[in-house]
């Protein structure tokens, strides 16, 4: 450890309010809410933001810590593999006068906590009391993004008055009851899981000071230590511990890199620890901030939910996917949905294109799953599972309660099989994003055959000589076990396409590959003949007389419902109306025929957008947090500006707003990736077009500027658009040069000259 004592000025958070989100006193009914709102992560490891100095008979929820990948299968032999809550290694406890010293959150009026998301940690300041003892305590916790095993806490301890005898301990809690310990030394623990065997180990050092003077402790066990002292006015009392987390699962050993990063984080300091930390938050914001003048709400939010996807990434292990609720929450126990690819890549693409290659990999290594999982229902192919967990098999619990106690079937993890072209849908969206060939070349291509292969099977040819999908769910999870989904099928066709053009391309520029890959595979030119009479055959429920997608067969005919009746209910509609009217119904859970729309919106000729919008808009009830933001980004592309802000807000209110219900289960990251997309694609109207960039800005009401970088095709692009000017500068910082189209206009941009231009 460090011989210097902690800057005070670590504790003081940005001072820009737009940088940060405070919180105040304590709220019982919210105490989960924030504790997912100040959660703290990395990729590897993630902390929510639960109060680490007091703990009280209130708290709401447990101490909570993630580790990536650290899945096991709960309960009985089959059961669904859940992540799996590590030891608490925050825990302090604080004796005064020989009383364990215990304040309820709520006896702490003075406690505020912020989330410093410029610097990627938590701070938190409050005034605690004990008989004539009174001390200022101020905290720091953060996971290193620099070192990703690394924790980092301090606590600083300024005696305002009292004389008494204290003692300070601190240790690990918390360990859940599937991490079965296999070690305990001084400073190293280690557990392995139940049934995954995935091993887990923890190695920490703590010290404290005393007016700058180290204090050895006065008893030392297992990751826990303890100090004894006397207390008197003016007193500056710093605890500082290091931590280390590392997991795995018979590719190393999880001890020996706990140790070695513990090492490497002693050696840095504390201060080493959180100056490293900051510099690679500080590069990460060069990369993926947004700043908009004019709106303050809208600026936090998207300060918060690039925060979070900035997070949840790590680009070092390939292993690991992203769940529905990050590092910040147990809710769906961390499995990995279609969130990832149709949410989350754009924003990794293009400001992340390393995190977004690991996610894909993630995928190319449950291939086989993916494969298994196809033949097992009878089809050739790969078909994804619909939750994912560790290792691509299908993770999708069997059955749920529903509000009524009864129990449900869950069905999604056979019948919602779009997955399978989401997940192409992002191989192909990173590869044209990024130009990453040789990722094409050994991992995404074959994804692409496998999940098309899959849909060629999939579609099947009938009397009426075109291809039908029955028996499935689309987004739109109200209705199950329908036929001819449009957003299943026109996905599928759309996979079969993009597969047909990878083998044209890996034929042209990489015919040994091709010639490997096609013979490792059984791929030959009678089966890709085949994908095509498929894929033209497939029924996309297009109607070119009124210009409408039905969203699957006989939904035309299906109960219309006015949901203006329902504004401002507190539950789902399919709670309002039962499941089974529900079902009758023409409600929709969430974008689907939109979400269409919004990945491919070449699809809809003419005004045919504009007229599904009009129809799908109003039947929506938006019971997923993924609906809101696809109809913002669908709403800002047709120039319905209002209407996506009023979605935009919606979004961000989900995790930022105490009006509905508690996120105690964890942050919506999917609907914090479609906040941004919203914003990119919608109302700064990016677009590309082979190596042409398109701009057409539609800037809400309010809304003086809107700034931001992206990558593209190995270009680093800064733009900036003005609204009361009508102008937008572009900037290209590296890369070679491309187009810009600008409305009907297209000019040259070149390195070093910026374009500014009228739109």
């Amino acid at each position: 450890m460090s011989d210097l004592s902690i800057p005070e000025g670590m504790f003081a958070p940005f001072p820009d309010p737009t940088w940060r989100l405070s919180e105040s006193g304590y709220d019982p009914l919210r105490e989960s809410s924030r504790e997912t709102r100040f959660a703290i992560s990395n990729g590897h490891l993630g902390v929510r933001g639960e109060r680490a100095f007091t703990r009280g008979r209130l708290w709401v929820t447990p101490a909570r810590t993630y580790v990536a990948g650290l899945f096991d299968r709960t309960g009985e032999a089959g059961g669904v593999p859940v992540l799996l809550p590590a030891a608490d290694w925050l825990q302090v406890q604080v004796h005064v006068a020989g009383v364990r010293f215990v304040e309820e959150p709520a006896d702490v009026p003075s406690h505020t906590m912020d989330l410093d998301m410029r610097r990627g940690l938590v701070l938190s300041d409050c005034i605690h009391g004990a008989g004539a003892l009174r001390m200022r305590v101020r905290t720091l916790r953060l996971v290193s993004l620099s070192d990703r095993e690394v924790g980092l806490q301090l606590i600083r301890m300024d005696v305002l008055e009292g004389e008494e005898a204290i003692a300070l301990e601190a240790s690990l809690e918390g360990v859940n009851h599937d991490l079965t310990p296999q070690s305990a030394l001084p400073d190293l623990m280690t557990w392995r899981t139940r049934r995954s065997g995935i091993a887990l180990a923890i190695a920490a050092a703590a010290s404290l000071k005393i007016d700058g003077e180290a204090s050895p402790p006065s008893q030392a066990g297992p990751l826990r230590s303890s100090w004894a002292w006397a207390t008197r006015p003016g007193q500056v009392v710093e605890f500082e511990r290091i931590v280390s987390v590392a997991r795995s699962r018979g590719d190393g050993d999880a001890a020996t890199t706990a140790r070695s990063a513990l090492r490497r984080a002693r050696d840095r300091g504390a201060a080493g620890v959180a100056a490293d930390h900051e510099a690679s938050w500080s590069q990460r914001w060069a990369c993926s901030a947004v700043e908009v003048d004019g709106d303050a709400d809208a600026q936090r939010a998207l300060r918060f939910a690039a925060y979070h996807l900035n997070s949840a990434a790590n680009p070092a292990d390939d292993r690991v996917s992203i769940g529905a609720r990050a590092l910040t929450g147990g809710d769906y126990g961390g499995h990995v949905f279609w969130d990832t690819e149709i949410f989350l890549l754009p924003f990794y693409c293009h400001t992340w294109p390393e995190a977004a290659r690991a996610l894909l990999m993630y995928r190319f290594h449950g291939l086989d799953a993916a494969r298994a999982k196809a033949a097992s229902l009878g089809w050739t192919g790969a078909l994804y599972a619909w939750e994912s967990a560790g290792d691509g098999e299908e993770a999708t619990p069997p059955y749920a309660i529903a509000p009524d106690r009864h129990v449900l079937g869950i069905l999604t993890g056979v019948r919602e099989q779009h997955i399978s072209a989401d997940v192409a849908y992002g191989v192909w969206r990173y590869w044209s994003t990024t130009g990453d060939d040789e990722f094409l070349r050994e991992a995404g291509a074959e994804i692409l055959f496998e999940t098309a292969r899959f849909w060629a099977a999939r579609a099947v040819l009938e009397p009426d000589g075109r291809r039908h999908v029955r028996g499935v769910i689309g987004p739109d999870e109200y209705h199950e076990t329908i036929d001819d989904n449009a957003f299943t099928n026109v996905m599928g066709q759309w996979n079969i396409h993009a597969a047909l053009q990878t083998a044209d391309l890996l034929r042209r520029k990489w015919p040994r590959r091709w010639s490997e890959l096609s013979g490792r595979l059984g791929l030959d030119e009678p089966e890709l003949l085949r994908w095509r009479e498929t894929a033209d055959a497939i029924v996309t429920g297009y109607d070119p007389k009124t210009g409408l997608f039905e969203q699957f067969a006989g939904f035309f005919e299906l109960e219309p419902i006015d949901l203006s009746r329902y504004v401002g209910r507190s539950v789902p509609m399919d709670v309002v109306l039962g499941r089974e009217r529900t079902r009758r119904s023409q409600v929709i859970k969430q974008a689907d025929v939109l979400a269409l729309l919004a990945l491919l919106p070449d699809t809809f000729p003419g005004d045919a957008g504009k007229r599904n919008f009009l129809y799908y808009e109003p039947r929506c009830g938006h019971g997923s947090s993924l609906s809101p933001p696809l109809h913002a980004l669908v709403a800002a592309r047709l120039g319905e500006t209002d209407k996506a802000l009023d979605y935009f807000r919606r979004t961000a209110a989900i995790d930022l707003s105490d009006a509905a219900a508690a996120i105690g289960g964890g942050v919506h990251i999917g609907a914090l990736g479609g906040l941004w997309m919203t914003v990119i694609f919608g109302f700064a109207g990016v677009a590309f077009d082979d190596d042409e960039i398109i701009l057409s800005p539609r800037l809400p009401a309010g809304w003086t500027r809107l700034a931001f970088s992206l990558l593209w095709q190995g270009r680093q692009i800064r733009c900036e658009i003005r609204q009361t000017a009508q102008r937008l500068t572009l900037a290209l910082d590296s890369g070679s040069s491309t187009t810009v189209r600008i409305g009907v206009k297209r000019y040259p941009l070149h390195p070093g000259l910026p374009l500014e231009a009228a739109y």
